[in-house]
């Protein structure tokens, strides 16, 4: 029988996760109880979920007769601390095992809760009995806050990933895991590619076979799958051969050219190409799309002078994510002097690799014959950079 329980709680009702992600399918903060001689539980919950969790440890402890010893937090970002104050006045002889930037940053945050005399810190490679269990410790620094800690049950082997493999979801949803963890990793965890690819390392000479993320469901089946793509995402290399042609239009002369171009790369063979509305879409599904796509096209109206700002926020976050290795093609549109393609191409000269291809296509409000000619060459030069 496994000594593992899931006490976590789902989120049906945010609107907005860290106060920006939409979360239309809600979210999951996990956590778990590990039963043996001395009880530990893996991570705490939001606050907005506190009642429920701490109810969750009084059903799971109860039958076996004990209160739990430790609370094993990996991260100390508030959807994963936030109730471990409240643990604390619960039972308060527990200790919270963590690494020393985690005991640093948690004394900061609960300044009247006494959290100094409750912590255990360790560091990568420290192991805790727990009797006839035992979990490591790997430090995971910049996944994606500085203290971070996996932990590795290494009787059941089952890997505690904090917010690795973590994906806007409930624990107990199967669906769409590629298309919710890819937005999750490229807007949360997208800057530090580097450091995941570190971690990475030292978590491909450990023997496990499940993930137990702490956002969405735990990974038990086809791990392979899940670990090639979170290693193409921290390589910033495209999972798809394909075409992300994002548009910003005010009156739709832009949105025109950009369904154009859509229809031409169909016909020129390009199985998958998405248009996508930089006005009417949030932009963290964009973003997830250009880290999906080995291409990207980039239409926008000039407006006051400079890009649009859908579009000028889209590439924001394409930088502050370090995005690159992509071919990019280039349409602008403006009444009387269009800029926004000098524009796009400056911010796309701070990015990494980032492959601007001719023409820059120009439109003076609405596609006319004239300028169909080189939305067509554009069309030509896109698929000849393909994989």
């Amino acid at each position: 029988m496994s000594s593992i329980k899931y006490i976590g709680t789902d989120d049906d009702n945010l609107d907005l996760f860290e106060g920006q992600y939409p979360v239309p399918n809600g979210v999951s903060y996990n956590s778990y109880l590990i039963y043996d001689t001395h009880t530990a539980i893996i991570d705490s919950v939001d606050v907005r979920r506190c009642s429920d969790w701490l109810s969750n440890i009084r059903r799971a402890t109860a039958h076996v007769g004990c209160n739990p010893e430790y609370i094993i937090i990996q991260h100390v970002e508030p959807d994963h601390s936030g109730s471990l104050e409240a643990l604390i006045q619960a039972y308060p002889s527990i200790k919270v095992v963590c690494t020393a930037k985690a005991g640093k940053m948690l004394t900061d945050m609960f300044a009247n809760a006494g959290i100094t005399s409750h912590l255990v810190t360790v560091a990568d490679g420290d192991t805790l009995s727990l009797g006839r269990n035992t979990l490591r410790f790997i430090t995971a620094p910049m996944v994606h806050w500085p203290e971070v800690m996996m932990t590795l049950h290494t009787n059941e082997g089952v890997l505690f990933s904090a917010d690795a493999f973590g994906t806007f979801a409930m624990w107990n949803s199967t669906d769409k895991w590629d298309d919710e963890a890819r937005r999750y990793y490229a807007n949360i965890v997208g800057r530090f590619g580097t450091s995941v690819q570190t971690v990475m390392k030292k978590l491909a000479g450990l023997s496990f076979n499940a993930i137990a993320p702490l956002h969405g469901p735990m990974l038990t089946e086809n791990l392979s799958h899940y670990w090639k793509l979170y290693d193409k995402w921290s390589r910033y290399e495209p999972e798809t051969d394909g075409v992300l042609v994002a548009y910003a239009s005010v009156y739709g002369g832009t949105a025109e050219a950009a369904r154009k171009l859509c229809s031409m790369l169909r016909n020129r063979g390009i199985k998958e190409v998405i248009p996508f509305d930089l006005c009417r879409h949030d932009v963290s599904y964009a973003v997830s799309l250009a880290f999906k796509m080995s291409r990207i096209v980039l239409a926008s109206v000039t407006y006051d002078a400079a890009l649009f700002p859908a579009m000028d926020t889209f590439l924001h976050h394409l930088a502050a994510k370090r995005l690159g290795g992509r071919t990019v093609g280039l349409i602008e549109n403006g009444s009387w002097a269009p800029v926004a393609g000098k524009l796009m191409q400056q911010q796309l000269s701070q990015m990494r690799d980032m492959n601007v291809v001719e023409p820059v296509v120009t439109l003076c409000n609405r596609l006319k014959p004239s300028e169909t000619v080189n939305l067509e060459a554009l069309a030509n030069s896109l698929v000849s950079t393909g994989v």
